[in-house]
């Protein structure tokens, strides 16, 4: 995410310290990872050699068994200062009337949201903002009131396990190191994110197909590191909608792997043959994801993107020695589809007067920090227009 498409960068940083001050008080662990300043030089030293950049950044890490009790304690903070929650209560529609503006234009204004047992709740301001699994409602949403928008792109890529040894050098500077890389064939745009040090791969399953990703704890730990490795793709006229295209190139993969993610050796990818049970055994890298099928990427994901995997690897491991080793594994599909765009404006509010929106269902941040700011945006600009 990029908080100064919203507001200037001095406000961005006071955003990103004012998040961090509110996850601390609500039980966030205090500790930062940062890396020695030496290393980080001589890390982006090393990245710059074989054209690819290392992105410093701060971080901390709470954790997937730590995060419940945190959101347990914004949920109690909320409820004491007058937040009703209404769990198991699904919104299925907005109320949008017809209105005029301040110059006598016509706008649609929304009034509210309509429950799917057809109840109305009324408001002043409405906040969209239901996350990532909420991206597909919006996009309906966007389609039947017309609310202005724009198609994102979305990364495409694999799950990379490798010993954590291998990426202990690394992980001990920054937890989740940033690595971006332009591939040599088709100088597209991959990277690595959400890295896992000593983590577990997991399966995510959706309505349709099935997907990759992963986790770490702060108590439980693997033998293995684990980071998604994907592949930047936009699309243009006539064919713009991202979203279909992800999920065709991941319904085929469901449909090789019987149900199941398709786990390969980079040796048998690079080699172009499907990896078996058996060699999948005989792995030095023991798979921390058992519920997989053996078999070849390169019939699921499309040869470009299987070119740029490849590629991109292979400059990583000049950086991280190992990283493209023949028993590292890799794991598909790891597609990360983001919402439609919604077009907002700096106060968060849409093309649909007194409706604003936040997050990543609406398409406007990628993560914890950037969804925490856009929401703090929107209650600033409701604060400010009411």
């Amino acid at each position: 995410g990029d908080l100064t498409e919203f507001c200037d960068a001095e406000t961005a940083w006071s955003l990103v310290r004012y998040v961090d001050k509110i996850f601390l008080a609500h039980g966030m662990p205090d500790k930062i990872y940062r890396g020695d300043k030496d290393e980080i030089e001589n890390l982006k030293r090393r990245a710059a050699a074989v054209g690819a950049s290392f992105i410093e950044i701060e971080q901390r890490h709470i954790g997937s068994d730590r995060t419940k009790e945190i959101i347990e304690n914004f949920k109690r903070d909320l409820e004491q200062n007058g937040v009703e929650f209404m769990l198991k209560t699904c919104i299925s529609d907005l109320i949008i009337e017809d209105g005029k503006d301040e110059s006598g234009e016509s706008v649609k204004i929304c009034r509210g949201v309509i429950t799917e047992r057809g109840e109305k709740i009324r408001s002043r301001y409405t906040i969209l903002a239901p996350g990532r699994v909420g991206a597909s409602w919006v996009e309906s949403l966007i389609e039947k009131y017309g609310i202005k928008s724009q198609y994102a792109g979305i990364d495409v890529g694999v799950r990379v396990e490798v010993p954590a040894i291998t990426m202990d050098p690394v992980t001990k500077i920054n937890r989740d190191p940033k690595f971006h890389i332009r591939t040599d064939t088709y100088e597209d745009f991959t990277r690595t994110f959400c890295t896992n040090e000593r983590g577990f791969v997991v399966k995510e399953v959706y309505d349709e197909f099935i997907g990759v990703n992963g986790h770490s704890f702060k108590d439980k730990k693997s033998e293995n590191t684990n980071f998604a490795f994907l592949v930047r793709v936009e699309l243009t006229e006539p064919v713009e909608n991202t979203t279909e295209y992800g999920k065709s190139i991941a319904k085929l993969a469901t449909t090789i792997g019987g149900g199941k993610p398709i786990i390969q050796r980079m040796g048998d990818l690079k080699r172009g043959r499907r990896s078996t049970p058996e060699r999948i055994r005989r792995s030095l890298v023991k798979n921390t994801l058992k519920d997989v099928t053996p078999g070849d990427i390169s019939m699921a994901l499309p040869h470009r993107i299987v070119m740029d995997i490849v590629e991109g690897l292979e400059k990583l491991d000049k950086i991280i020695p190992g990283v493209a080793a023949d028993s590292t594994l890799l794991y598909a599909p790891e597609i990360k589809f983001y919402a439609m765009r919604l077009c907002v404006s700096d106060k968060m509010e849409t093309s649909v007067r007194n409706l604003f929106a936040a997050g990543d269902g609406a398409g406007l941040s990628r993560d914890i920090v950037n969804a925490a700011a856009t929401g703090i945006l929107a209650a600033r600009g409701i604060i400010q227009k009411s």
